[in-house]
């Protein structure tokens, strides 16, 4: 079912500017059939007279929907009541079929009024609560089916994932009701709200007009979002940032390459048991784990492999069929991958930075290979506790730079994006003949750069990151991952960040 125009994303073109909004336009009517105007977001009236004389009646099944939120609303336009009608009005003549009139302006407004200058056009009634969930849904949607509107709208900010549920279990039982998370905790809820019949995402061409928005582009491109049903698989990676993983590229180009009905999401992760409840209301079937969570999951898991119970840490989840969740740690598999065409791991010293849950990994994985380990770290206990379950040696910050190692890891969070100009080591200390930073993004880490400029071997995390990644792909699946498929894609992902960093150097 399209509960509005023919797609269940919907376009969202904004711009101070009109000459710059037909742009967005333009851009797209080339990528969907449903588009909003938001008009509101042009700096004045002259600005909105401007775009609406140019803009011109798309073809069908093109469906346009006009725009202009008041600041009492939350949107951006300044004018009165009667000058946001005359313009929606206006929209409606210049080739608009639907209007969002927010519950504010309904408030104020006798029904009839509207009906007379609105009536030609189809009524989308909204309401918007950017601070968050409303208490009593039901007597919201009251307000908003006065008047007998064509379809209506709740957008609410989500402060945790069961808030996204309590919304979107709320929508399921209204035909004609479009249920928004929004926020940053609410991005994965956003994308699989798309599964219902009733499911309806906005989606901006450039400008991001609501919190927790994805691009079009991007939505469409790694999410595959457009193809989203009731049957579609869902897994993910929770941790705290999240936003910024490379995980959803490089899972999802899998599932496309294999055809795979199956998406993979970036959940924002600060309490464990909020994202754990929330499995079964939005049927995940596994789970990546990242910081700060690899450790704390296991309290929570009905089992694991006997590896990652004897590591102390998790990275990867199955949910089985009885809601059952059984851990495994495929870091493991990603640091001998990776290490191990490169070392003689039997016969290596090596040390390790860190002592969280990457680093357990790195060091068990090391240790079993026939590594002799080391191990420092900010709070030497840790160190020295990790050291002992290894049987290898702790060493104190101040002795690094009298040591000698074959190899040093970086399995700490320092120099991540965006502290990119941070080191966990100085140059100085870098005495070794190769420097293994499982760190990702940036690709080439501070400390990797420090380690070149000594003429010292250097690898990139993306090749952990990889090795990792496709070992969970191939759990999850049970087929073999396309792992050229997968590399693609993280190296494109990593190319474009590196190209949009260079194009906001020289703005």
């Amino acid at each position: 079912m399209r509960v509005l125009g023919h797609d269940k994303l919907c376009a969202v073109v904004a711009a101070s500017r009109a000459q710059a909004m037909h742009r967005q336009l333009a851009r797209a009517l080339g990528q969907a059939r449903t588009i909003e105007l938001r008009l509101d977001w042009l700096a004045d009236d002259r600005e909105i007279d401007h775009f609406l004389r140019k803009l011109k009646r798309p073809r069908p099944p093109v469906t346009l929907i006009a725009t202009l939120r008041r600041l009492v609303a939350g949107g951006r336009y300044r004018g009165t009541i009667a000058k946001q009608l005359f313009y929606l009005a206006e929209a409606l003549r210049a080739g608009c079929q639907w209007f969002d009139i927010e519950v504010e302006t309904i408030r104020r407004c006798p029904s009839e009024l509207i009906d007379t200058l609105l009536g030609e056009g189809r009524q989308l009634r909204s309401a918007h609560f950017f601070r968050r969930m409303p208490r009593d849904l039901e007597r919201v949607l009251g307000e908003l089916k006065r008047g007998r509107p064509d379809l209506i709208k709740i957008a609410a900010q989500c402060h945790s994932l069961q808030d996204a549920c309590k919304l979107a279990r709320f929508a399921r039982g209204e035909r004609k009701l479009i249920a928004i998370p929004m926020g940053e905790r609410a991005v994965a809820a956003r994308i699989l709200a798309l599964r219902a019949p009733n499911g309806f995402a906005y989606a901006p061409i450039e400008q991001v007009t609501a919190p927790g928005q994805m691009s079009l582009e991007e939505l469409k491109s790694v999410y595959r979002a457009d193809h989203i049903n009731s049957t579609t698989r869902v897994y993910g990676v929770i941790g705290d940032p999240i936003q910024h993983s490379l995980s959803p590229a490089m899972h999802n180009a899998g599932f496309r390459a294999r055809r795979i009905n199956a998406i993979y999401l970036p959940f924002l992760v600060e309490n464990l048991a909020d994202f754990l409840s929330s499995i079964p209301s939005f049927g995940i079937s596994g789970f990546s784990v990242t910081l700060p969570h690899k450790r704390s999951i296991l309290k929570h898991l009905d089992g694991c492999d006997r590896l990652a119970s004897e590591i102390g840490a998790v990275n990867t989840v199955v949910v089985r069929g009885s809601g059952a969740l059984y851990g495994y740690n495929t870091d493991y598999v990603g640091v001998l991958r990776t290490l191990e065409r490169r070392l003689p791991l039997r016969a290596s010293r090596v040390l390790i930075l860190g002592a969280g849950g990457a680093a357990r990994a790195v060091a068990f994985a090391l240790a079993k290979a026939g590594s002799s380990v080391c191990i420092s770290a900010r709070r030497f206990s840790q160190a020295l506790a990790l050291a002992k379950a290894v049987n290898g040696e702790a060493i104190a910050r101040p002795r690094l730079g009298q040591q000698f190692f074959d190899a040093i890891v970086n399995a700490t969070p320092v120099g991540m994006f965006p502290a990119v100009e941070e080191s966990p080591l100085e140059e100085r200390e870098l005495n070794c003949r190769l420097v293994f930073d499982t760190i990702y993004r940036p690709e080439l880490t501070r400390l990797l750069r420090l380690a070149a400029r000594r003429g010292i071997e250097t690898v990139s995390g993306v090749e952990m990151f990889l090795a990792q990644g496709t070992a969970q792909w191939e759990i999850w699946t049970g087929e073999r991952a396309p792992v050229t498929v997968m590399r693609r894609a993280v190296l494109a992902a990593l190319a474009g960040e590196r190209n949009d960093l260079r194009r906001r150097a020289k703005q």
